[in-house]
């Protein structure tokens, strides 16, 4: 079922909790360039050619780290994946580390509830090792995305632009400012409006203070997750407009199903962080635009571009 096919990117939204929780150069004019970005069933991938001669592998994009790695020879721990594993003796350009050039890491020992088509990540964070950063002077430090929906039967692919044309322009774009903390870039979020009924998102519920922002804006997270008491307000909003029967999640991890299997896509958290997940992002154009500090968007059919 559909269900079961995104039930270890589910699995891995409640995990990113952890990895989210601190607790748990010269001015160049942008060029521009762009790349597909794939759905794989709760994921959004990226096509990377690593070595020399070339290997295609797959790679989560994700917004929420500044890694980029991939799974290499020898792999004793590793998940299964499709692609064959990378391995550097092979490539004729493969060295040791050195702050010199660009990183992309080699994952040895790997585990976790990944994608199998899925060779590793892609991080576009805000930190120095994160592909947008060592893009840099390239693109300019921005980039947009338009994520297709998960099981739609007009294509599952669309374009992951970069430096010019990753602007976002139009009729109906927003924008928020884009504040950022190293790696991770927060948004301001104030309600969230169900019906006629606004849910208040403050900064006493998220634990973060006035003008660092509230929630982490987050393409490698599934669902997106608030506080306890915001959820709950949520999902007895969203019952009031819903006429269906209730049902149970048969993965555990939604509190709010209907028959056929609809569900609230949010769970919840007792820790500090709050995460804007990639499936409240789908069918909306998003611009990063990390120089001038704003998210700006606008709703668009993703699978048309």
């Amino acid at each position: 079922t559909h269900l079961q096919r995104v039930n270890n990117p589910l699995r891995r939204s409640i995990n990113r909790v952890h990895h989210f929780d601190p607790t748990a150069a010269a001015s160049v004019s942008p060029k521009a360039a762009e790349s597909e970005i794939t759905s794989a069933s709760g994921e959004y991938l990226l096509s990377l050619s690593f070595g020399t001669p070339p290997l295609k592998v797959m790679g989560i994009a994700d917004t929420g780290s500044d890694l980029i790695w991939t799974q290499c020879k020898p792999c004793k721990h590793c998940y299964k994946q499709v692609a064959p594993l990378f391995d550097p003796k092979s490539s004729k350009t493969y060295r040791q580390p050195s702050s010199a050039f660009p990183f992309i890491g080699c994952g040895h020992k790997n585990n976790g509830p990944f994608n199998g088509q899925a060779s590793g990540i892609v991080g576009f964070g805000g930190g120095s090792l994160s592909l947008i950063s060592q893009m840099d002077s390239s693109v300019g430090r921005k980039f947009s995305y338009c994520l297709t929906p998960f099981f739609s039967q007009a294509g599952r692919s669309s374009k992951l632009n970069f430096g010019s044309h990753a602007v976002v322009s139009g009729h109906g774009v927003k924008s928020t400012p884009l504040l950022s903390e190293d790696t991770f870039y927060y948004l301001t979020l104030e309600a969230v409006g169900i019906g006629k009924e606004r849910i208040q998102f403050g900064d006493s519920s998220s634990g973060t203070g006035s003008g660092t922002g509230n929630i982490i804006t987050d393409s490698g997270t599934t669902l997106t997750i608030v506080p306890e008491d915001v959820l709950n307000d949520m999902s007895k909003a969203a019952d009031n407009q819903v006429e269906g029967q209730r049902a149970e999640d048969p993965s555990g991890f939604l509190s709010l199903c209907y028959n056929d299997l609809v569900c609230l896509a949010f769970a919840s958290t007792k820790s500090d962080v709050s995460i804007y997940g990639n499936l409240a992002q789908m069918n909306f154009l998003v611009e990063y635009d990390l120089r001038g500090k704003s998210l700006n968007f606008k709703p668009t059919d993703c699978t048309k571009l």
